[in-house]
Parts: structure tokens; sequence; C-alpha cells
């Protein structure tokens, strides 16, 4: 497989040193020119669809009510006048503290907690029932429960991110000492190394990887918290916003609000995709990763 990939990678070289300069460029920028094509034209499309298109459309039944469905000028717009306005930045504050926090309590409780019982044989067999149950359980059927327990400030909204961040970390952490290869413990455990030596250096090592893995998953599923929590029993934040929105039919302000969301899960699993190439050498190679 290994071979492959370098056959492919010199062939690329190849290509790129015979090819002039507007195709080198080309060659070197082709992931980053086909995406942007892309955006540009579903962008020019749904411009179309939901601006030209739903005034001068001279099919009747095909027509797009703007009510129903805006354009990216229009949410443009919207956006202009949210953040000139400052209508926006307590509604980004309040989300901003609600994922902030629930999303570090999950990373405080999950990586100790998933290293211990991936360590710790007994800790797995008392624990993993309740682990697989809580993650297979939907956070929204819970978050009655939460708001009972936690009122219906800011504290209820950290704890349904919390809940729905903490689970994908946990499990990976635990998934990825469990998978710690036996050959090098044995082979440290043979050299005298005491059980922290082999925790610090062989098992720790093997599974940052593991734990990158699971901080990039909980950042989606602490976005979804941040909506589900501000759904119920909320008087600021974006997805209090985008409610209020939808319910008064203000199309562009949903997809501001729906923008912010993905920008941000956009940035943080950027941050966390580089931060995870830079321990990529640590993770074992195995089938189509080798």
């Amino acid at each position: 497989m290994s071979e492959q990939v370098q056959q492919e990678e010199l062939l690329l070289d190849v290509k790129i040193a015979e090819a002039s300069k507007l195709y080198k460029f080309y060659l070197t920028q082709e992931k980053k020119i086909l995406g942007a094509s892309a955006v540009a034209l579903f962008l020019a499309l749904w411009e179309f669809m939901g601006g030209a298109w739903s005034i001068y459309n001279p099919i009747p039944f095909l027509q797009v009510n703007p009510m129903f469905m805006s354009a990216p000028s229009l949410i443009g717009k919207a956006a202009v006048q949210l953040f000139g306005s400052g209508e926006i930045w307590n509604d980004l504050k309040v989300s901003g503290i609600e994922l902030l926090g629930g999303y570090l309590i999950a990373v405080l409780f999950a990586i100790p907690f998933g290293i211990m019982t991936g360590w710790y044989k007994r800790m797995s067999a008392i624990f993993d029932p309740f682990i697989n149950a809580m993650n297979a359980t939907p956070r929204v059927a819970l978050l009655p429960l939460v708001i009972i327990w936690l009122g219906i400030g800011i504290l209820s909204k950290v704890g349904i991110i919390f809940l729905g961040a903490v689970f994908p970390m946990l499990i990976n952490t635990r998934d990825g000492v469990k998978t710690t290869p036996q050959t090098l413990l044995n082979a440290a455990r043979s050299f005298g190394a005491s059980e922290w030596m082999v925790f610090k250096s062989v098992v720790l090592p093997s599974t940052v990887p593991f734990i990158l893995t699971g901080l990039r998953l909980g950042v989606g599923r602490a976005i979804v918290g941040v909506m589900v929590g501000e759904l119920y029993a909320a008087t600021a934040g974006i997805g209090f916003m985008i409610t209020v929105a939808g319910a008064t039919f203000q199309t562009d302000k949903v997809f501001v609000g729906v923008l912010v969301f993905a920008l941000t899960g956009m940035i943080a699993m950027e941050l966390l995709t580089r931060l995870e190439r830079r321990f990529d050498k640590w993770r074992p190679k195995v089938g189509a990763g080798a």
C-alpha cells in the first residue's frame, strides 16, 4: 500500500515538473481550487433560486416564496444589520460561554476517566455498561431532567452541552488505551519499566491521537447541544435567535444563526485537525492508513 502511495506521489511530482506555470499552480492548489469553485457554484445557484428565479420565473408553480427560501445576498444583508446594530453580540456571548463551559468540563472529565476505564479492567467492567447506555441515549430526552435539576439558566445549557460532548471523548480515550500495541507493553515491561513508566512512555503516546479524534468529534456534539439547549427555556443565545426568527418567518436571520454555528464548527474542527496531524506519527498504521 505504501509503495503504491509513493509511486502516485512520484508521478505527481513528475507531472508538476513537466507542467506549465499555470498548470503547476493548479496541481499544487487543486484541493483549494476545487473546493472554492464548488462553494462559489453552490452560492450562485442558491442566489439564482432565491433571488432572480423567485421573481422572474415564468412558471408559477415553480416559483420560490422568499418567506420560505432566502438568498445569500439577503443573508449577508441581514448579517450586516445584526452585527452593525449590535443585536447579535449578546447572543454570541451567551452561546460562546455555554459552548466553552460545557466543552471544557467535558474535556476535564472525559480524558482522565477514559484513561482509567481503559487502563483498569475492573473499572472498565463496572462502568462500560453505563457508558454504552448513556452514549446510546438521545440527549434531547434528558433535557427536561437537566432543566429540572439545573434550572432554566445557563447551567442547564452547559449541562446538555457536557452530555453531548463527553461521550465521544470518553469512548475514544478509553478505546485508545485499550488498543495500545501489546508488543510495546511487553517490550517496556521486559526492560523492567514500572507501571507508571509504561503508562507515560507507551500508553499515553499511543492514546494521544485517539484523544484528539475524540476532541474533534466532541466539537460537533457540543454545538448541537448549544442549539438543543437553547430551544427550551432560553432568553438569549444563537439558538434562541434562530427559534424566534423561525417563528416569525425571518429566514435570513435563521440562516445567519445557522452559518454562525457552521463557521464555529469549521474553525474549531480545522484547529483540532491541524493539532491532530502533529501527532499522526504516534498513531499506529493499520489497514488503509498504512
